[in-house]
């Protein structure tokens, strides 16, 4: 007897997009968490275009835009001794310049957003509270026992003290980088955690007569500061009001002077204009990781986002990569759950997530060393050194000249941290869930992986979007036309055999797209373009997005079609999927 299908513990973007999943899915759910409320920080504020593409397949971009700062106020990263100070550089960021832009839009149906934690969340667990989920706060998780057909968690009720258990089928641990459920199940963890400090102060100031001609949620400030960064940084949380001021200190040496004098006098110093109004909401110290899972679940225990890949929000990357750990997972879970998949199927998660969360904690932590180049054109360490080399910048002698050419080779450096495309959107799973071609080359790719996408229907990618047209003359991304739980088989009008298959198997979670036809018209010749397989080839797109197989070639017959895809359906959800055929 179950209470639930699955337990969520957690609130954060993995399990309240865990939660929106699977309720969206018609699995049963409970969320635990031990708090009030939802986040009460900015935290992860960062949307790229793949989180983005979760939302939107979840039915929640509108909600979730509504409450965003939008694409066009991010990109203008200054860089100067003060906000109000001399500019020594600008970074067009998050595929905002002209020279990147047309990258992005090609990319995704997306755009970037800055949603802060405390105006995400709620629309993940709103939505997923609406759709049937079972949300309880004040909730503190305990511990659990696993046994061949379920998990028994115990859990205190935080306002009344009484314990209890619930009996579900599986359990997935979103409880942050300090997870007791990791620590229970013993995930072997990598890397180093606290390697590094960080100051948070958060304030409001009105200061929209410095950024709002030049918009951009994050400047770096050259006021000598300890650490990697060497930089301090003002982040806005709500343009052009709220706001948090950042800074490294050092953790084996004195504890950093946190006073509200001292920290007033640094924002002040921050934005260059003493008599700014500035009012202090509160001051926080958090610590750097590098730290990785290399397995992700033990049984029927899952754990995803920081729990799993703990790392500094350099580059962007946290919340995303939760977001996206979910979405991978929740689809299997609800799989299996409706019988439509082996239990196998769940083994691919740790080896579809684990080397992106490994990834992810590497490129973070590397965009803060990258910083060390910055540091050495403007002697940011030291006061009277960045003086020097600030004057340097304006020389017109050689040195000056060799100072110039050396900020710009630093500059250029940031845009692996707030321009890399790739990095966000060429993710490739390897696992039993991917059918990959043995024949097949190895991808080669045309331009750095990290900063440019490279579309492709290789099994094992995300399938390229472009645009369709419908019956009215209205757009629909290819990504519109796949997904919502369901596997999509992705022909052309050549392909009537793949589709007559896909009567013919009649099953519940599968369904056809034929491009060519009144509501899906390559009117653009974009999919003919990047499609890599003839028009009557076919792709089998999973729930997520991510092509599982591919037929380059023409099927001979309506047999050998159905014989195909019957093949890679069992191959991909296990022996029970081809029962049910």
């Amino acid at each position: 007897m179950f209470d639930t299908d699955v337990l969520v513990v957690g609130t954060g973007p993995a399990g309240a997009t865990c939660a929106l999943a699977l309720a969206t899915y018609g699995i049963g759910v409970r969320v635990a968490t031990r708090w009030n409320w939802l986040a009460n920080s900015p935290r992860a504020h960062i949307t790229n275009q793949r989180a983005l593409e979760v939302l939107r397949d979840l039915g929640v971009e509108e909600q979730a835009t509504a409450v965003a700062t939008q694409w066009s106020s991010m990109g203008e990263m200054v860089f100067a001794p003060s906000l109000t100070g001399p500019e020594i550089a600008r970074l067009r960021t998050w595929g905002t310049g002209e020279n990147r832009l047309s990258d992005y839009l090609q990319g995704s149906p997306c755009p970037l957003l800055d949603i802060p934690q405390p105006y995400l969340e709620p629309v993940l667990v709103e939505n997923a509270a609406a759709r049937g989920a079972q949300v309880m706060f004040n909730t503190e998780y305990l511990s659990h026992r696993q046994d061949d057909t379920g998990v028994t968690s115990v859990l205190r009720d935080l306002l009344t003290g009484h314990e209890y258990t619930v009996r579900s089928r599986y359990l997935f641990g979103a409880d942050g980088a300090r997870s007791t459920i990791v620590d229970e199940l013993g995930l072997p963890i990598e890397g180093t955690m606290g390697r590094a400090g960080t100051v948070y102060a958060r304030f409001t100031a009105d200061l929209a007569r410095y950024v709002a001609h030049r918009p951009g949620i994050l400047h770096r400030i050259m006021i000598p500061a300890f650490g990697e960064i060497g930089l301090n940084t003002l982040r806005a949380v709500r343009p052009w009001h709220e706001w948090i001021a950042g800074w490294g200190y050092d953790l084996d040496g004195p504890e950093p002077d946190l006073r509200p004098a001292v920290v007033l006098d640094r924002i002040r110093s921050m934005i260059g204009d003493p008599n700014v109004e500035v009012t202090i909401t509160d001051v926080t110290r958090w610590q750097v990781n590098q730290a990785w899972a290399t397995r992700y679940d033990e049984g029927r225990v899952f754990c995803g986002g920081d729990a799993v890949h703990r790392h500094p929000p350099s580059s962007g990357l946290g919340s995303n990569t939760s977001i996206q750990d979910a979405f991978n997972l929740a689809w299997k879970l609800a799989y299996v759950v409706k019988g439509w998949a082996d239990p196998g199927l769940l083994d691919t998660y740790s080896p579809e997530r684990v080397p992106i969360g490994k990834q992810v904690v590497a490129r973070a932590n590397q965009s803060r060393m990258d910083y060390g180049l910055l540091n050495e054109v403007i002697g940011s360490h030291d006061s009277g050194s960045a003086q020097a080399r600030l004057r340097l910048l304006e020389d017109p002698g050689p040195d000056g000249v060799a100072a110039r050419e050396a900020l710009v080779a630093a500059v250029e450096r940031k845009n692996e941290e707030f321009n890399a495309h790739g990095t966000e959107l060429n993710q490739r799973y390897e696992s039993t869930a991917v059918l990959v071609d043995p024949n097949a080359p190895q991808e080669q790719w045309s331009r750095d992986r990290g900063l440019y996408v490279q579309a492709t229907t290789r099994p094992g990618a995300k399938i390229p979007h472009v645009w369709l047209i419908d019956e009215t003359g209205h757009k629909r991304s290819t990504l519109d036309v796949v997904g919502k739980g369901s596997f999509t088989v992705v022909t052309g009008l050549a392909g009537h055999a793949w589709a007559a298959a896909v009567r013919k198997l009649a099953l519940p979670f599968l369904r056809s797209v034929v491009v060519g036809e009144p509501q899906t018209r390559d009117s653009y010749h974009d999919w003919f373009r990047v499609r890599e397989i003839a028009e009557a080839g076919v792709l089998l797109v999973r729930p997520d997005g991510y092509v599982a197989w591919r037929h380059v070639r023409p099927a001979q017959d309506d047999a050998e079609a159905l014989m195909l895809l019957e093949r890679a359906l069992t191959a991909v959800l296990g022996q029970s999927a081809a029962q049910d055929s």
